[in-house]
């Protein structure tokens, strides 16, 4: 009787505890590692790759549950219809209706491209391919390449390549593509089944979805010869760009965009506005003094304006330019470095469109920076083809600050301004120092070409900056 007493208080003791452990570690149901998987295409009716097609539907059954989005903006249908299929999601089906007449002997694909995703997760089923032909064979060929912007030698995705099989200039303006394709991130493009035959091949920016050229500031790119299309093609590169205004070449010698220019107003008279590039009162020695007016100048008079020492001895080996828009005047000098100059303007000496002029005699006064305020660069480069006519640009918030032609495959400044760059390689064809755009219509001429170079180029100053490039 005591060894039965015994065990059911153990018991007891064992099951309060048990209990007191449970209600101290409760803990709520998760739910589960999160879902990371595409849905998957289960089956397709009529099936892949069917061949001598005659039907107006395609039906694409999934393994959950999943949505259309964006349709018109991922869905590529080669070759392009006159009417775009409808596409329609509803629970683990998606349903393609055809709405336009089919070609015979014709391969046909439809990439769904991000438009279909899982309901729950938004997980994507990434550029989805259904393929068919209304013959008796699938077309296999393929053409690949790449599309960059010609002036900065970069890519852009929003770019779109066209095949036109009409190889009249005027095709890429009236008529719709027979084939096209998106880029990727880098610029590449591929197409799959392909016909044999000859196409005019032309990379655009396809404003309001229209595939054609509308206007010169399009970014535009063209093959200089159609493409033989078989079973064998070697891929092809496309320099895009924009039509542009007739600009003045690029100046050699380094801006100093790593230092903050002074904007303000000078002189302080606010009737005549105008900026500098001066960086906090200072000049750079390598480069201009330039003042940029709001307006454009109706007259400019440089006997008007006293250049002066710090003594206000004058100063006489110096030139003012005007450009040719007369928003711009440059004051030309060699410059001393750690030096004061006084530039005393009267009140006649500029008046602008609209009649504004200083009111009163005013002076502004700057000092040029020293020599250990620059660094010198040295870059050697491999692999540089001097018989194309290489240009170093280097850039700064994508604008080019300092341009230099390659005429060894060594460059050398002893005094040069620090800060970071990047690098790149203009191919001058016409030796004019700087980049210029294509003429496609009547003339084929194709855009200078440029290469990005995928290297920083850091400058420190009263320093030997040294690097290496190869090509």
């Amino acid at each position: 009787m005591k060894t039965f007493v015994t065990i059911v208080l153990v018991l007891m003791v064992a099951i309060a505890v048990t209990n007191s452990s449970g209600c101290a570690n409760t803990i709520a149901p998760t739910g589960g590692p999160r879902d990371s998987l595409p849905p998957q295409l289960v089956s397709i009716n009529p099936k892949d790759s069917s061949l001598q097609f005659t039907g107006n539907k395609i039906t694409l059954y999934f393994n959950e549950y999943v949505e259309v989005q964006e349709i018109q903006n991922n869905l590529i249908v080669s070759p392009v219809p006159i009417i775009n299929p409808i596409v329609e999601g509803r629970l683990r089906v998606v349903t393609v209706r055809l709405k336009d007449t089919l070609e015979e002997n014709t391969t046909y694909t439809i990439n769904f491209g991000d438009a279909i995703k899982d309901i729950n997760e938004g997980n994507v089923a990434k550029n989805l391919t259904y393929v068919f032909s209304t013959g008796n064979a699938i077309d296999e060929n393929t053409l690949t390449g790449n599309v960059l912007l010609a002036e900065t030698g970069k890519a852009d995705s929003t770019l779109i390549v066209m095949l036109h099989k009409n190889a009249d200039d005027s095709a890429v303006v009236k008529e719709r593509p027979r084939y096209f394709a998106k880029l990727d991130g880098k610029g590449n493009f591929k197409f799959h089944h392909l016909p044999a035959g000859i196409f005019s091949v032309y990379a655009l920016q396809d404003n309001g979805g229209m595939k054609r050229y509308s206007n010169p500031k399009q970014i535009f790119g063209f093959l200089k010869q159609p493409v033989v299309i078989g079973p064998a093609n070697e891929p092809v590169t496309l320099l895009a760009y924009t039509e542009k205004e007739d600009q003045p070449a690029a100046t050699n010698l380094p801006a100093g965009n790593n230092r903050r220019a002074n904007n303000n107003q000078q002189p302080a008279d606010k009737s005549l506005r105008f900026q500098t590039n001066l960086m906090n009162g200072l000049q750079d020695i390598l480069s201009p003094l330039v003042f940029t007016f709001s307006n454009p100048l109706k007259t400019f008079d440089s006997s008007k304006v006293q250049f002066v020492d710090e003594n206000y001895a004058a100063i006489r080996n110096f030139s003012f330019q005007k450009d040719s828009t007369n928003k711009i005047i440059t004051l030309r000098h060699g410059w001393k470095e750690n030096t004061a100059y006084n530039l005393i303007v009267d009140t006649a000496f500029a008046y602008d469109s609209a009649g504004n002029h200083i009111t009163k005699l005013d002076t502004l006064k700057f000092r040029t920076f020293k020599e250990t305020d620059y660094g010198s660069l040295r870059i050697r480069f491999t692999n540089l083809p001097l018989d194309k006519n290489p240009v170093l640009q280097l850039v700064q918030n994508d604008k080019v600050v300092f341009t230099s032609a390659l005429t060894t495959a060594i460059f050398y400044q002893k005094l040069f301004m620090p800060g970071e760059y990047e690098i790149r390689i203009l191919f001058d064809d016409n030796k004019n120092g700087r980049w210029d755009a294509g003429i496609f219509f009547g003339k084929r001429q194709l855009p200078e070409a440029v290469r990005a170079i995928n290297k920083k180029l850091t400058l420190k100053a009263n320093w030997d900056n040294e690097t290496e490039i190869a090509l």
